[in-house]
């Protein structure tokens, strides 16, 4: 990719550094071509023309991207912020990728709620840089080191939780994550021994489950709190509200001596209190035959 721009001076000196001005580089960073020599005038009266010149500089993936991210932040309103570019290579030692550092007043808006802003500049500066090359060119956005303590927090969340489900023995479904957070989840999930982890959803609900490697095992329970079976209380063999066994019918007071009695209705409650001297507080309760 290549950027240029024309400029005219009195000499083809004068014209180069214009020009580059334009680019916003240094004279010893930019190539020039020149397009017209200077004519000096005649008699010092007639004619002549200036000296007219094309600088130019081939950007690399990682300027053309930090330029772009220079553009869309200037956009928004941020307008000093300088960013600091650091090329990365892959194990065969060529460039695969950069990392653009931010630095500036009011910068952490770009960070956005849990980094939802950063990646999406990411996002549109690594299609920038890929218009440039032929081949995949990753960049990664980072401020104030945002980067490396959020992933040192989602190694922790992804240790915790796996070693719960393990204990527990259920699966913990986690919020929606980019691919990047989701590798970093399941790496730390690897070092838990007896929990797995996989990704379910898609697109932007796509995200982390863990669970034990031999599934769930926790009992569930039913609508009554008991461990299993459908048994109601207050059925044969059941317990009522009051503690007393139920036997075919009967019911046996806590006291040991006492004798057995069928159940009977309920006595009569106490007459109800009155508010004011003659409106009940309660409405008059019917003792069921």
């Amino acid at each position: 990719m290549l950027r240029e721009a024309i400029a005219t001076g009195e000499t083809v000196e004068q014209a180069f550094e214009s020009a580059c001005v334009q680019l916003g580089v240094e004279t010893v960073d930019a190539e020039f071509e020149v397009l017209e020599l200077p004519e000096k005038k005649k008699l010092g009266l007639f004619g002549g023309k200036p000296a007219k010149v094309r600088a130019f500089v081939k950007s690399s993936p990682a300027q053309a991207a930090a330029d772009y991210l220079q553009n869309l932040l200037r956009l928004m309103g941020l307008s000093n912020v300088s960013i600091s570019i650091r090329e990365e290579k892959d194990e065969e030692g060529t460039q695969a990728g950069a990392l653009l550092t931010l630095s500036g007043d009011d910068i952490g808006v770009v960070i956005g709620h849990r980094g939802e802003t950063l990646d999406a500049l990411q996002y549109l500066s690594g299609l920038v840089a890929n218009h440039v090359d032929e081949g995949y060119y990753r960049i990664t956005l980072d401020i104030g080191n945002y980067r490396e303590k959020r992933k040192e927090t989602l190694e922790a969340l992804g240790k915790k939780i796996a070693m719960k489900a393990v204990k527990i023995g259920r699966n913990y479904p986690l919020e929606p994550m980019n691919p990047y957070e989701r590798r970093i989840i399941h790496t730390a999930v690897q070092e838990v021994e007896g929990a797995k982890s996989w990704s379910e959803g898609e697109d932007i609900a796509r995200h982390v489950v863990i669970g034990p490697v031999d599934g769930e095992r926790y009992v569930r329970r039913n609508a009554y709190g008991s461990r299993g079976g459908n048994r109601r209380p207050g059925g044969r063999g059941g317990y009522h509200n009051n503690g007393n066994r139920d036997h075919g019918g009967y019911r046996r007071d806590h006291n040991r001596n006492s004798r057995p009695v069928r159940n009977e209705a309920p006595a009569a409650p106490a007459q109800p209190k009155v508010d004011s001297g003659s409106t009940a507080l309660y409405g008059k309760i019917e003792v069921k035959k």
